[in-house]
């Protein structure tokens, strides 16, 4: 039964009321605390062998609460630093049952996903492969290497140094991998012994990259290390979402895509908030290559504001670079509108205008005339442009597609080309068409046009 729309509305109105009032009568007496402080098809060869599992498997300790063992009431989520979004607004909703969910990586966006998972009221294990991650976790409820300063849901328990065994992935009702692309294959080599066929949990990948060494896309890694089977329902999740303003509620939308129509729609009702959108689709192949091809074009975008150039270059990097990635993944056998969604344009945009991107950063510096060496060992973290490149490189040279920006991307990298004369070269090359554009239709208002013209087909 639908409620109307106007004492909701009012009620909002009156609880940003209070707020507003409180902070003000407290700030006439003593400094505000903390809570108030306003701060289609696949074309390439996937092959569905299953590699055997690399050396003894290892134990794994399941943590002090089992995952069949409720957790503790969370702290109230009006405890933690609140941000001006649309937190106060828009209550957290309960789309689907509470879900068990397993968050492997602990970096930057596998925190603060498990963050938004148990703000949502899922019961998140969030698994490192360092020891002093997970005690200094559970103990401060903070992540000492990334997201400092915020405090995150009591409903994550860190888990690990160990792959959790089979006992434990059973339970599980979603395994959410945020491990870096060439990590991927490792780690799911030593997972598939425990995953169980008929109890498989949802399986969600958010990593964006190129295995370097195969030119393989994260599906096809998961068909040769898992089968076919597990491959064809993995889903991927992907588009414009920095970590650090999915923690602050800062409205976010992304896309997901499987090749199980079903799996995407599970996995959007879970994720799914009033400020963190999803849209399904059905191109996993073009989502992924999105996804990892415009952390190269990130790069382009640095270098070019590292040299000083202004906004006129940068439109020009992100409108071309599209161009090139919607040629490459057509060619590939992706779809070409993927790349007019938020995987493609979306995330392409924001990642070659924010300096907050790893891959941005890597270009400025690359423009201000760092070493790539040095960049990388100072970075702090991965910036996953600078293997993808390699990887793309190969891929273009294999479907014989012209992508100048890539290109010319990988001759910084790993042929020491200066970043000046690469510029130069794009530059300077003969005039071409922008668009080789389909026949447009004679009929409509073109049609019309078109016969004043005299050029109606």
């Amino acid at each position: 039964m639908f409620m109307s729309r106007q004492p909701v509305l009012e009620s909002c109105l009156l609880q940003r009321l209070h707020v507003r009032t409180r902070y003000r009568m407290l700030s006439r007496f003593t400094s505000p605390p903390a809570q108030l402080q306003v701060l289609p098809s696949v074309t390439r060869c996937w092959g569905a062998r299953v590699y055997s599992c690399l050396g003894p498997r290892r134990s794994f300790a399941p943590p002090p609460s089992s995952p069949l063992t409720p957790f503790l009431p969370a702290r109230s989520i009006s405890s933690r630093v609140k941000y001006p979004t649309l937190t106060m607004l828009s209550p957290p909703r309960s789309p689907c049952p509470k879900s068990k969910v397993l968050v492997l990586g602990s970096g930057n966006f596998g925190s603060c996903l498990a963050d938004h998972l148990g703000d949502s009221e899922h019961q998140v294990y969030l698994w490192s492969r360092k020891q002093e991650f997970v005690d200094y976790f559970n103990a401060h409820h903070r992540n000492p290497d990334y997201l400092k300063d915020h405090e995150f849901s009591g409903n994550i328990h860190a888990v690990g140094p160990d792959i959790p065994d089979a006992d434990f992935i059973k339970d599980m009702d979603v395994i959410l991998f945020a491990i870096p692309t060439q990590a991927l294959r490792e780690n799911l080599i030593k997972l598939r012994p425990n995953l169980i066929l008929d109890r498989q949990p949802l399986l969600i990948f958010v990593n964006k990259g190129i295995e370097t060494d195969t030119q393989a896309l994260t599906l096809e890694i998961i068909a040769d290390t898992c089968g076919p089977e597990i491959a064809t329902r993995a889903t991927f999740i992907s588009g414009p979402s920095f970590a650090k303003e999915i923690v602050r509620r800062q409205p976010t939308s992304v896309s997901v895509a499987s090749l199980d129509e079903s799996q995407a729609q599970r996995a959007t009702e879970i994720f799914h908030q009033p400020w963190f959108r999803c849209y399904t689709g059905g191109d996993p192949i073009g989502l992924e290559l999105a996804g990892a091809l415009k952390n190269v074009y990130a790069i382009a975008a640095g270098m070019a504001d590292g040299l000083g150039f202004e906004s006129n270059t940068r439109a020009a990097i992100i409108t071309r670079g599209l161009a090139e990635m919607t040629r490459i993944g057509t060619a590939y056998g992706a779809s070409p509108l993927t790349f007019l969604g938020l995987a493609g344009v979306g995330d392409l945009f924001m990642t070659c205008s924010s300096p907050t991107s790893r891959n941005y950063t890597v270009g400025y510096r690359l423009g201000k005339g760092e070493k790539l060496e040095d960049i990388i060992a100072t970075l702090g973290s991965v910036a996953e442009g600078v293997t993808t490149a390699k990887g793309l490189k190969k891929i273009i040279d294999e479907l014989g597609v012209e992508a100048a920006i890539a290109t010319g991307i990988y001759e910084v990298l790993y042929e020491g080309k200066a970043v000046n004369d690469n510029v130069h070269e794009l530059m300077a090359r003969p005039p071409s068409r922008e668009l080789d554009l389909p026949q447009t239709s004679g009929g409509g208002h073109a049609g019309r046009l078109l016969a004043k013209l005299g050029r109606q087909t």
